[in-house]
């Protein structure tokens, strides 16, 4: 089976296929010759990840996915939210978005947060929602240099080691796109089985 994946971003179709399995194989936009910039201009990410999918979508007409993810922390209400990827700005980079999370932080006790990851697939026209959620707390320092994004301000519950200290194997584990994206998985294998379109 394949599918088509609305994203640029190398590094998470690759991790995103490791954690899906060799029975579904991947396609990102750079693959298929789309370069434009998909925007995310929706307040929640279910509507960012819906509006990529459709684009896509409409672009081939073959089944494809989306996902967004959001670094929610409590003490912030649940910010940055749907703006994770652009915390400090349009031009914001991750250094510059741990840098700006830190500071709002600065002081603050209470440091629990959770990323939560949301896939929107579009198969034979029908849209269906998956969801994977992570539950830890942000750390006061940057740790470890694998992974992007905030991974190196986010522990895991019941871990010692932040995202961006784990190995790839370690965090396909757990993350919270590992959890999305397995529950697709099973349900393109459970559609399979059932000879449902």
């Amino acid at each position: 089976m394949e599918l088509l994946f609305a994203t640029s971003n190398l590094h998470k179709l690759s991790e995103a296929q490791k954690i899906i399995g060799a029975s579904i194989k991947l396609r990102g936009l750079l693959e298929l010759g789309i370069t434009e910039e998909i925007p995310e201009e929706y307040f929640t990410i279910e509507e960012n990840a819906r509006f990529k999918a459709q684009y896509l979508y409409q672009k081939s007409g073959k089944d494809c996915i989306a996902d967004d993810t959001a670094l929610e922390v409590q003490a912030l209400d649940g910010a940055p939210g749907y703006l994770s990827a652009r915390y400090a700005g349009l031009e914001a980079d991750s250094q510059k978005n741990n840098t700006k999370l830190l500071h709002m932080l600065k002081g603050e006790k209470n440091r629990l947060a959770q990323f939560r990851t949301v896939i929107l697939l579009i198969r034979g026209g029908r849209e269906f929602l998956f969801q994977g959620v992570l539950k830890g707390e942000i750390i006061e320092e940057l740790r470890g240099s694998h992974g992007f994004g905030y991974d190196p301000l986010f522990k895991p519950v019941d871990s010692t080691l932040t995202l961006a200290e784990m190995g790839i194997e370690q965090k396909n584990e757990i993350s919270h796109r590992a959890i999305a994206l397995r529950a697709l998985a099973l349900f393109l294998k459970e559609c399979g089985r059932d000879g449902k379109q």
